[in-house]
């Protein structure tokens, strides 16, 4: 059956890889299958959609944080002439069962691009009178609601490229996204926040890639204040997760401002467990592998927080040996940590998820991309044992971008394959550009302007002294 799904206009890259990972969770078995309307381009918000079941679409629909609402599609045209043609076309078996006189509706009005008045709604709404509606109009709770959907014809202010035409659909709603939950899960409203605290809506986003549902358990090996837990754990999900910083998942701000207290300020089930661990030297028993169906993360890569990893400058030096803390010093005792680099980050979380995760568990992650002049390709990790399926991309000022990547695992974790796996490690630590083998990208998104020219006024010459920095928004 194809359905019409409306997106919201934001994050573009994230709105099919969602749908497609919905699908896969409410049992759709084969890969769906998207087309657009005719003369449009793929950013618009209106594509078509090929699902199994009315039921599937209906509970994408409802969990979705992109999509605005499912449609079966009566009609469209690129006029009102043409859309009447084409809903009378519309076959009567699929119309009549819902414009009974037993039954309830309401016709609303949708725009893209373009603002109507009351009046011209209702302009809009009477021009359908053609359509046999015999049941009563309940515009507070009908049985069916019905949506005449208009797209804006001017270039200027619909913001898509000049292709896109005016088009009008017409369908009955089958789902529609319940939005409340973002103001609800707002950042500004947690309890106990840090610099990294992940957006609610990417964390709901990320736990949507990952299929995060009842009775499945997800790790997050860089906690941090827990904000992508609490998304997976808003949808059922069994959370675990670590950090290196013993004083983030054990202190926090106090008893009431901590880890625990976010996933309480929800009514939400505490984390199975938080671990003070570090990624790089983990403690897992050498037996123990296939535990989590999904790993969520977003790993440092030096630009509001840098990787650490245990040992301290001098030990991984070779200044000093390591050496055992005492064991009266051990109460309230804080490791010392030294720099983690990228590439070393990324290698030892796709071990990790290598080695932990079930078959076909997923591992959803932040990448760090760095636009260069060249416009040379972006090379993405890579591991034997994973599937990439799913790269959506998110740009943060003129030179910097993150990308999502969403890999599912499809062989079996083996010494083989963890030797493939050092090789392709080291191929891919060999290509890549400099800043990440270096770890720190933190001075290349916040360098500052190479204009450095006097600016001229009418009394004198005289150089800002005030940086021009790029990444407004990271």
């Amino acid at each position: 059956m194809w359905f019409l799904c409306v997106f919201y206009h934001r994050l573009l890259d994230f709105r099919k890889p969602e749908v497609e990972a919905l699908a896969e969770l409410f049992g759709e078995d084969e890969s769906i299958q998207w087309r657009l309307p005719e003369l449009h381009h793929n950013d618009t918000p209106f594509h078509f959609v090929q699902l199994s079941s009315e039921e599937i679409a209906q509970n994408i629909a409802k969990r979705s944080i992109l999509v605005k609402g499912m449609y079966e599609l009566w009609g469209e045209g690129t006029c009102y002439e043409e859309l009447k043609d084409s809903i009378e076309s519309f076959p009567d078996s699929r119309k009549l069962p819902f414009l009974t006189s037993d039954s309830t509706f309401r016709i609303s009005v949708e725009t893209f691009g373009k603002a109507l008045t009351f009046d011209e709604q209702k302009e809009r709404i009477h021009s359908l009178t053609y359509i046999p509606f015999e049941g009563k109009v309940n515009l507070k709770n009908p049985d069916h609601n019905f949506f005449l959907m208009e797209m804006d014809e001017s270039e200027e202010s619909n913001g898509l490229p000049p292709i896109v035409q005016r088009r009008i659909f017409f369908g009955r709603e089958v789902g529609f996204a319940d939005r409340k939950l973002l103001p609800t899960f707002q950042l500004k409203s947690r309890t106990y926040l840090g610099p990294t605290a992940m957006d609610a809506e990417m964390a709901f986003l990320m736990a949507n890639q990952a299929k995060a549902s009842s009775g499945k358990l997800v790790y997050d090996p860089f906690v941090g204040t827990g904000s992508i837990l609490v998304s997976a754990a808003h949808f059922g999900a069994m959370t675990m997760g670590a950090d290196i910083d013993i004083r983030v998942v054990r202190d926090g701000r106090g008893p009431d401002c901590n880890v625990w207290s976010n996933f309480k300020q929800y009514g939400l089930p505490a984390p199975v467990a938080l671990l003070r661990m570090d990624n790089n030297v983990p403690p897992w028993r050498s037996g123990l592998k296939e535990i989590f169906d999904a790993i969520i993360c977003d790993p440092p890569y030096g630009v509001r927080a840098g990787g650490r990893k245990s040992g301290g400058r001098k030990i991984l030096r070779g200044t000093v040996d390591p050496y055992t803390v005492p064991e009266d010093k051990r109460t309230g005792h804080i490791p010392s940590t030294g720099a983690y680099s990228l590439v070393e980050c990324v290698h030892d979380l796709l071990h990790l998820a290598a080695r932990m995760l079930v078959m076909k568990g997923r591992l959803v992650f932040f990448f760090p991309v760095l636009r260069d002049e060249s416009g040379s390709e972006v090379k993405f990790p890579e591991h034997p044992c994973f599937k990439l399926v799913a790269v959506s991309e998110q740009i943060l000022s003129s030179r910097y971008s993150r990308v999502l990547l969403t890999m599912v695992k499809v062989e079996p974790y083996s010494e083989e394959i963890e030797e493939a796996a050092r090789l392709m490690h080291l191929e891919f630590r060999e290509n890549h550009l400099k800043w990440l083998e270096e770890g720190n990208i933190h001075s290349s998104v916040f360098k500052p302007s190479t204009d450095s020219s006097p600016i001229q006024t009418e009394s004198k010459t005289f150089k800002d002294p005030k940086p021009k920095y790029r990444g407004k928004y990271v």
